[in-house]
């Protein structure tokens, strides 16, 4: 029996080395540590998403949303940045005091909907997106709108756009290289006027602007001076329009000392010319073959008193 219990092999005593494995066991490692924090990041995540799920989703009590919310912000999901992206007219300082302007600085409780609609109010922001980005930013996407046109209206100027939305005002001095249109309703009809000179696109660039007349048609100004009166319809009004630059193209109407042309009335075509002392019709038709016999010879013109000549005017 002693020789057996002699031949047993002998259980290793637990040494140094055994303690030191156990030692390096308990301390944390990188790995985990990141893992550890990631963990604890997800499961606030997790929790602002249920606040915010319950806040529009589930319409839980005020109290409750309201202390969801709050705990989040605690946790590190606060306002404390604004991302502003395709701003160029607006203020980007107006843009940060309404993002900032919350009932709380908790992302869960950020209202979207409030600050899109403030943001709106501005002339110059035609759609704004508002979002969160967690978790401490608030992302402000802006949609500006285009000006097109400057409106003078009871002696001032603004700019606006297609939709005849005032943009901001305009100093006579620094005006832009844009149509001027002029009459009480013409900012209403800025996207009519687009249409209708798209019947003919040749006439744009030597376009200065537009009158809108009583409410029912345009009157249509010149670089070279002269204006054109258009009649009341859409499709007249495009029709006449488009008549008058074939003839300017044949013929080149502006530019030759003219005044007015008016097409109001259906087949006629009405030039006036200056009415001042010594003016005369230019010439619009191709030259006549010679006279096979003299014209009689006109009488020495009478003398008026200066301002008193009538306009002269064509009719084709």
């Amino acid at each position: 029996m002693s020789a057996k219990a002699a031949s047993r092999p002998r259980a290793k005593p637990k040494g140094k080395a055994g303690a030191r494995g156990r030692g390096k066991a308990a301390a944390p490692s990188p790995l985990g540590e990141l893992v550890r924090r990631i963990s604890a990041w997800i499961f606030v995540a997790m929790l602002v998403a249920l606040a915010v799920a319950a806040l529009a989703v589930l319409r839980v009590p005020q109290m409750l949303g309201g202390s969801l919310g709050e705990a989040a912000g605690e946790a590190g999901f606060s306002l404390k940045h604004v991302e502003i992206k395709g701003a160029i007219h607006v203020p980007q300082l107006e843009i940060y005091n309404i993002a900032f302007d919350q009932g709380s600085s908790a992302m869960p409780l950020v209202d979207l909907e409030a600050t899109r609609q403030r943001l709106l109010r501005f002339g110059w922001i035609k759609d704004a997106r508002v979002s969160r980005r967690l978790p401490d930013t608030l992302v402000v996407d802006i949609v500006e709108r285009v000006p097109t046109a400057i409106w003078q209206n009871e002696g001032r100027l603004a700019l606006i756009d297609a939709e005849g939305t005032v943009l901001a005002p305009v100093k006579l001095e620094a005006m832009p290289d844009l149509p001027l249109v002029i009459g009480p309703e013409a900012s209403r009809h800025v996207q009519d006027l687009s249409d209708l000179t798209a019947a003919a696109p040749r006439l744009k660039p030597v376009l200065a602007g537009a009158s809108w007349i009583g409410g029912r048609r345009w009157d249509l100004r010149f670089h070279s001076g002269e204006v054109l009166a258009l009649p009341e319809g859409e499709g007249e009004a495009r029709r006449a329009l488009a008549r008058f630059a074939q003839m300017d193209q044949a013929k080149q109407l502006l530019g030759k000392g003219f005044v007015r042309f008016d097409m109001r009335i259906p087949g006629k075509f009405i030039i006036r010319v200056s009415n001042e002392p010594g003016s005369s019709v230019p010439s619009i038709a191709p030259d006549a073959p010679p006279a096979a016999e003299p014209a009689p010879a006109t009488p020495p013109p009478r003398a008026v008193k200066p301002g008193s000549v009538p306009d002269a005017t064509k009719t084709i």
